[in-house]
């Protein structure tokens, strides 16, 4: 494992939900180390898991907002899936290779699509719900709420894990993660440390507060927040106000820049404008950035997406990172 001011011992491991060990080393870009590079995308769907006692195991799936593959994965019956109403490249990479080659068959799908996927149940959202009229016959679960998913990411898990009768399952997996998250905390010591959040847009930038999915994660393991960013909603940063975004340690992230692992981050106009920033004076006068304490995450998993996998994914990211430098 290679992170930069990580002691090498058991507090250290990476892990997947079921205790195996993963390494997430740390490279950098614009002199700003990128947490999760090289991250194991195979790695990130959980085992699978078991349907509830005495209740029937589903056989094939079809999804119709990607939103909800985060929930299958994290149940391990990704391989369940025959089919996602999307465009192609819709589905997040993180979510790894057993659920990023399901077939993406359009939002309008032809009956030659539908015939060869095959659904014994379509999983779809207020949003998405047109596009599971080509499954005509077929059981067709709504599952909401997703009008803010980053706030209601555990409550659409369980409904998920209801829908296909692993609702045992699902509670369980919560726990462990509410334990790890917690445990995590202890042993980083993370009521002490302040972890500002700032996302950069191709025109902007801004200190996240205590509603993202990124916050919501580090409540869970325990960090604190500046004080400035210690309510819901976000607020916008100028030459005015920068020093909001100051913390013990800050986590950046370039929107619409793709896994910030790939190589189109640098093309990114999130990232073009991010650099002029993070090499401002202004900027490099604050704390952290001259304690080198400016670390970068992948927008996608800590923002843009929501769910119990993605929440593994944050959560090693901290517990890798919280203690290192830039």
């Amino acid at each position: 494992m290679m992170l930069l001011g990580a002691c090498a011992g058991d507090e250290q491991d990476l892990t997947t939900p079921d205790g195996s060990p993963i390494s997430i080393p740390t490279t950098r870009l614009a002199e700003v180390n990128i947490v999760g590079a090289e991250r194991d995308y195979t790695k990130t769907c959980f085992a699978p898991t078991a349907p509830d006692a005495g209740k029937l195991d589903v056989g094939r799936i079809v999804v119709t907002d990607p939103l909800l593959l985060d929930d299958l994965c994290a149940l391990g019956i990704g391989s369940k899936v025959t089919a996602v109403t999307v465009p192609e490249d819709a589905v997040p990479r993180y979510l790894g290779p057993q659920l990023t080659s399901v077939p993406a068959i359009g939002e309008s799908p032809g009956s030659s699509a539908v015939a060869t996927a095959d659904a014994d149940i379509v999983l779809t959202t207020p949003a998405t719900a047109v596009r599971a009229a080509a499954f005509s016959g077929t059981k067709v679960v709504t599952i909401d709420p997703t009008d803010d998913p980053a706030a209601n990411w555990t409550e659409r898990y369980r409904s998920v894990a209801a829908a296909l009768n692993r609702t045992a399952a699902a509670t369980d997996l919560l726990a462990r993660f509410t334990r790890e998250a917690a445990r995590t905390g202890r042993r980083k010591d993370a009521a002490h440390t302040e972890v500002s959040l700032v996302r950069f847009s191709a025109d902007g930038q801004t200190a996240e507060g205590t509603d993202s999915f990124a916050a919501q994660v580090l409540a869970a393991i325990g960090v604190q927040r500046p004080a400035s960013q210690r309510e819901a909603g976000s607020t916008k940063l100028t030459d005015d106000n920068l020093t909001v975004a100051d913390g013990d340690l800050i986590y950046v992230s370039y929107r619409d820049s793709g896994d910030v692992t790939g190589p189109s981050v640098e093309d990114s106009a999130s990232f073009r404008h991010a650099r002029t920033v993070l090499e401002s004076d202004r900027w490099l006068d604050m704390g952290a950035p001259t304690w080198k304490r400016v670390l970068a995450v992948d927008d996608t998993v800590w923002y843009s997406t929501s769910g119990l996998a993605a929440a593994w994914l944050v959560l090693n990211d901290v517990k890798g990172s919280l203690d290192s430098n830039s």
